[in-house]
Protein backbone atom coordinates (compact mmCIF):
# COMPACT_ATOMS: atom_id res chain seq x y z
CA UNK A 1 0.00 0.00 0.00
CA UNK A 2 1.33 3.35 -0.93
CA UNK A 3 2.90 5.54 2.32
CA UNK A 4 1.85 8.91 1.33
CA UNK A 5 3.56 10.37 3.98
CA UNK A 6 6.61 8.53 3.22
CA UNK A 7 9.44 10.74 4.64
CA UNK A 8 12.42 9.49 2.67
CA UNK A 9 14.51 12.64 0.74
CA UNK A 10 13.78 13.00 -3.35
CA UNK A 11 9.98 12.23 -2.44
CA UNK A 12 7.71 14.71 -2.76
CA UNK A 13 4.52 15.37 -1.06
CA UNK A 14 0.99 15.42 -3.55
CA UNK A 15 0.38 18.81 -3.34
CA UNK A 16 4.22 19.90 -3.48
CA UNK A 17 3.54 17.47 -7.01
CA UNK A 18 0.44 19.36 -7.99
CA UNK A 19 2.13 22.91 -7.57
CA UNK A 20 5.18 21.50 -9.63
CA UNK A 21 2.87 20.10 -12.66
CA UNK A 22 0.75 23.53 -12.15
CA UNK A 23 3.69 26.01 -12.65
CA UNK A 24 5.37 24.26 -15.38
CA UNK A 25 1.97 23.95 -17.58
CA UNK A 26 1.86 27.67 -16.78
CA UNK A 27 5.57 28.20 -18.12
CA UNK A 28 4.73 26.27 -21.10
CA UNK A 29 1.67 27.92 -21.72
CA UNK A 30 3.38 31.08 -21.68
CA UNK A 31 5.65 30.06 -24.05
CA UNK A 32 3.74 28.76 -26.39
CA UNK A 33 1.09 31.59 -26.30
CA UNK A 34 4.40 34.02 -27.19
CA UNK A 35 5.44 31.76 -29.77
CA UNK A 36 2.12 32.48 -31.11
CA UNK A 37 2.17 36.13 -30.92
CA UNK A 38 5.77 36.20 -32.31
CA UNK A 39 4.51 34.78 -35.60
CA UNK A 40 1.57 36.50 -35.74
CA UNK A 41 3.48 39.91 -35.57
CA UNK A 42 5.95 38.95 -37.49
CA UNK A 43 3.41 38.16 -40.65
CA UNK A 44 1.82 41.75 -39.56
CA UNK A 45 5.40 43.41 -39.72
CA UNK A 46 5.85 41.36 -43.41
CA UNK A 47 2.64 42.78 -44.59
CA UNK A 48 3.47 46.24 -44.18
CA UNK A 49 7.57 45.74 -45.77
CA UNK A 50 5.73 44.45 -48.67
CA UNK A 51 2.42 46.62 -49.04
CA UNK A 52 5.05 49.90 -49.07
CA UNK A 53 7.77 48.31 -50.90
CA UNK A 54 5.30 47.38 -53.79
CA UNK A 55 3.62 50.69 -53.78
CA UNK A 56 6.96 53.04 -53.24
CA UNK A 57 8.91 50.88 -55.71
CA UNK A 58 5.86 51.53 -58.25
CA UNK A 59 5.22 47.94 -58.73
CA UNK A 60 1.74 48.27 -57.68
CA UNK A 61 1.06 49.32 -61.42
CA UNK A 62 1.36 45.97 -62.56
CA UNK A 63 -1.76 45.28 -60.56
CA UNK A 64 -3.81 47.16 -61.69
CA UNK A 65 -4.85 47.80 -65.17
CA UNK A 66 -4.74 50.35 -67.79
CA UNK A 67 -7.89 52.61 -66.46
CA UNK A 68 -6.29 52.70 -63.09
CA UNK A 69 -10.16 51.13 -61.77
CA UNK A 70 -9.51 47.55 -61.41
CA UNK A 71 -7.09 44.91 -61.45
CA UNK A 72 -5.02 43.47 -64.02
CA UNK A 73 -4.68 39.65 -64.68
CA UNK A 74 -1.53 39.33 -62.46
CA UNK A 75 -3.55 41.46 -59.75
CA UNK A 76 -6.02 39.05 -59.52
CA UNK A 77 -3.62 36.13 -58.99
CA UNK A 78 -1.99 37.99 -56.04
CA UNK A 79 -5.47 39.39 -54.79
CA UNK A 80 -6.74 35.90 -54.66
CA UNK A 81 -4.01 33.53 -54.43
CA UNK A 82 -3.78 34.24 -50.43
CA UNK A 83 -7.10 32.65 -50.26
CA UNK A 84 -6.49 29.62 -52.06
CA UNK A 85 -3.23 29.20 -49.34
CA UNK A 86 -5.85 29.90 -46.62
CA UNK A 87 -7.83 26.95 -48.14
CA UNK A 88 -4.71 24.57 -48.47
CA UNK A 89 -3.54 25.22 -44.30
CA UNK A 90 -7.32 24.70 -43.34
CA UNK A 91 -7.76 21.58 -45.31
CA UNK A 92 -4.24 20.10 -45.09
CA UNK A 93 -3.18 21.14 -41.60
CA UNK A 94 -3.04 17.62 -40.45
CA UNK A 95 -0.90 16.22 -42.93
CA UNK A 96 1.32 19.18 -43.66
CA UNK A 97 4.34 18.79 -42.19
CA UNK A 98 5.69 22.03 -39.52
CA UNK A 99 7.40 23.39 -42.41
CA UNK A 100 5.22 23.77 -45.34
CA UNK A 101 2.97 25.23 -42.96
CA UNK A 102 5.64 28.14 -42.37
CA UNK A 103 6.01 28.47 -45.48
CA UNK A 104 2.72 29.23 -46.67
CA UNK A 105 2.20 31.33 -43.65
CA UNK A 106 5.09 33.59 -44.49
CA UNK A 107 3.64 33.38 -48.45
CA UNK A 108 0.52 34.47 -47.44
CA UNK A 109 1.76 37.30 -45.38
CA UNK A 110 4.11 38.57 -48.60
CA UNK A 111 1.57 37.38 -51.16
CA UNK A 112 -1.54 39.63 -48.63
CA UNK A 113 1.09 42.46 -48.68
CA UNK A 114 1.22 43.18 -52.24
CA UNK A 115 -2.23 42.79 -52.69
CA UNK A 116 -2.43 45.58 -50.17
CA UNK A 117 -0.15 47.91 -51.40
CA UNK A 118 -2.93 49.81 -53.47
CA UNK A 119 -4.29 51.01 -50.32
CA UNK A 120 -2.13 53.77 -50.68
CA UNK A 121 -3.53 55.28 -53.39
CA UNK A 122 -6.89 55.29 -51.89
CA UNK A 123 -5.78 56.55 -48.09
CA UNK A 124 -3.54 58.85 -46.83
CA UNK A 125 -0.50 57.80 -45.13
CA UNK A 126 -1.62 59.50 -41.70
CA UNK A 127 -4.91 57.58 -42.18
CA UNK A 128 -2.85 54.23 -42.63
CA UNK A 129 -0.94 54.61 -39.67
CA UNK A 130 -3.65 55.90 -37.68
CA UNK A 131 -5.94 52.71 -38.56
CA UNK A 132 -3.05 50.63 -37.95
CA UNK A 133 -2.05 52.21 -34.15
CA UNK A 134 -5.92 51.95 -33.04
CA UNK A 135 -6.13 48.28 -34.94
CA UNK A 136 -2.68 47.70 -32.54
CA UNK A 137 -4.64 49.06 -29.10
CA UNK A 138 -7.59 47.22 -29.67
CA UNK A 139 -6.02 43.98 -30.74
CA UNK A 140 -3.84 44.04 -27.53
CA UNK A 141 -6.93 45.08 -24.87
CA UNK A 142 -8.75 42.07 -26.73
CA UNK A 143 -6.34 39.57 -26.78
CA UNK A 144 -5.62 40.58 -23.21
CA UNK A 145 -9.24 39.83 -22.44
CA UNK A 146 -9.24 36.44 -24.34
CA UNK A 147 -6.57 35.43 -22.11
CA UNK A 148 -7.50 36.53 -18.99
CA UNK A 149 -11.54 36.38 -18.77
CA UNK A 150 -12.97 32.73 -17.32
CA UNK A 151 -16.13 33.56 -19.39
CA UNK A 152 -16.62 30.86 -21.95
CA UNK A 153 -16.16 32.57 -25.23
CA UNK A 154 -17.70 29.38 -26.89
CA UNK A 155 -20.74 30.20 -27.95
CA UNK A 156 -20.18 33.94 -28.19
CA UNK A 157 -17.72 32.49 -31.17
CA UNK A 158 -20.34 30.73 -32.78
CA UNK A 159 -22.77 33.57 -32.46
CA UNK A 160 -19.78 35.60 -34.31
CA UNK A 161 -18.71 33.16 -37.12
CA UNK A 162 -22.34 32.96 -38.45
CA UNK A 163 -22.35 36.71 -38.55
CA UNK A 164 -18.97 36.55 -40.30
CA UNK A 165 -20.61 34.63 -43.16
CA UNK A 166 -23.71 37.29 -43.10
CA UNK A 167 -20.82 40.14 -43.79
CA UNK A 168 -19.62 38.29 -46.63
CA UNK A 169 -22.56 38.10 -48.38
CA UNK A 170 -23.34 41.22 -47.57
CA UNK A 171 -19.99 42.54 -49.16
CA UNK A 172 -20.61 40.57 -51.97
CA UNK A 173 -23.96 42.08 -52.72
CA UNK A 174 -22.92 45.96 -51.97
CA UNK A 175 -20.31 44.92 -54.60
CA UNK A 176 -23.20 45.11 -57.08
CA UNK A 177 -25.49 47.64 -55.52
CA UNK A 178 -22.56 49.97 -54.52
CA UNK A 179 -24.68 51.63 -51.52
CA UNK A 180 -22.74 54.18 -49.48
CA UNK A 181 -24.97 53.66 -46.22
CA UNK A 182 -24.72 49.84 -47.07
CA UNK A 183 -21.18 50.08 -46.97
CA UNK A 184 -21.13 52.01 -43.66
CA UNK A 185 -23.35 49.20 -41.55
CA UNK A 186 -20.59 46.71 -43.47
CA UNK A 187 -17.61 48.54 -41.78
CA UNK A 188 -19.19 49.14 -38.68
CA UNK A 189 -20.35 45.28 -38.18
CA UNK A 190 -16.63 43.94 -39.68
CA UNK A 191 -15.09 45.94 -36.82
CA UNK A 192 -17.11 44.61 -34.36
CA UNK A 193 -17.22 40.95 -35.37
CA UNK A 194 -13.46 40.67 -35.76
CA UNK A 195 -13.29 42.71 -32.44
CA UNK A 196 -15.51 39.71 -30.83
CA UNK A 197 -13.42 37.17 -32.71
CA UNK A 198 -9.94 38.46 -31.61
CA UNK A 199 -11.51 37.84 -27.81
CA UNK A 200 -12.84 34.20 -29.22
CA UNK A 201 -9.39 33.22 -31.43
CA UNK A 202 -7.16 33.95 -27.99
CA UNK A 203 -9.19 32.20 -25.60
CA UNK A 204 -9.36 29.60 -28.18
CA UNK A 205 -5.81 29.35 -28.79
CA UNK A 206 -4.81 29.30 -25.24
CA UNK A 207 -7.66 25.80 -24.88
CA UNK A 208 -5.76 24.10 -27.92
CA UNK A 209 -2.61 24.16 -25.72
CA UNK A 210 -3.52 21.42 -23.35
CA UNK A 211 -4.71 19.54 -26.07
CA UNK A 212 -1.43 20.16 -28.30
CA UNK A 213 1.18 20.46 -25.52
CA UNK A 214 4.28 18.23 -25.84
CA UNK A 215 2.83 16.78 -29.03
CA UNK A 216 4.24 16.65 -32.20
CA UNK A 217 1.15 18.83 -33.25
CA UNK A 218 2.22 22.09 -31.30
CA UNK A 219 4.14 23.20 -34.31
CA UNK A 220 1.49 22.91 -36.33
CA UNK A 221 -1.00 24.26 -33.93
CA UNK A 222 1.16 27.34 -33.31
CA UNK A 223 1.03 28.32 -36.60
CA UNK A 224 -2.85 28.27 -37.17
CA UNK A 225 -3.45 30.25 -34.49
CA UNK A 226 -1.42 33.00 -35.12
CA UNK A 227 -2.69 32.63 -38.53
CA UNK A 228 -6.37 33.26 -37.23
CA UNK A 229 -4.85 36.18 -35.21
CA UNK A 230 -3.43 37.83 -37.91
CA UNK A 231 -6.36 37.40 -40.04
CA UNK A 232 -8.77 39.19 -37.31
CA UNK A 233 -6.12 41.98 -37.04
CA UNK A 234 -5.63 42.75 -40.50
CA UNK A 235 -9.71 42.61 -41.06
CA UNK A 236 -10.23 44.85 -38.40
CA UNK A 237 -7.54 47.51 -39.48
CA UNK A 238 -9.17 47.63 -43.05
CA UNK A 239 -12.66 48.00 -41.80
CA UNK A 240 -11.37 51.01 -39.34
CA UNK A 241 -9.63 52.13 -42.20
CA UNK A 242 -12.54 52.09 -44.47
CA UNK A 243 -14.75 53.89 -41.70
CA UNK A 244 -12.06 56.79 -40.44
CA UNK A 245 -9.51 56.97 -43.14
CA UNK A 246 -9.20 60.05 -45.55
CA UNK A 247 -8.59 59.82 -49.30
CA UNK A 248 -5.64 60.35 -50.35
CA UNK A 249 -7.03 63.17 -53.27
Amino acid sequence: MANWSDPRPGLAPVGAATDARSVAYDAGLRAYMLSVYNYMASAVLLTGIVAMGVFYSGAYTALINATGRGLSGLGYIVAFAPLGIVFAMSFGQNRMATGTLQALFWAYAGLLGASLSTIFLAYSGASIAGAFFATAAGFAGLSLYGYTTQRNLSAFGSFLIVGLVGLIVAMLVNAFLHSGPMALVISVLGVLIFAGLTAYDTQRTKSIYSYVAGTEGEGRAKIMSALNLYLDFINMFLFILRLFGSSRN
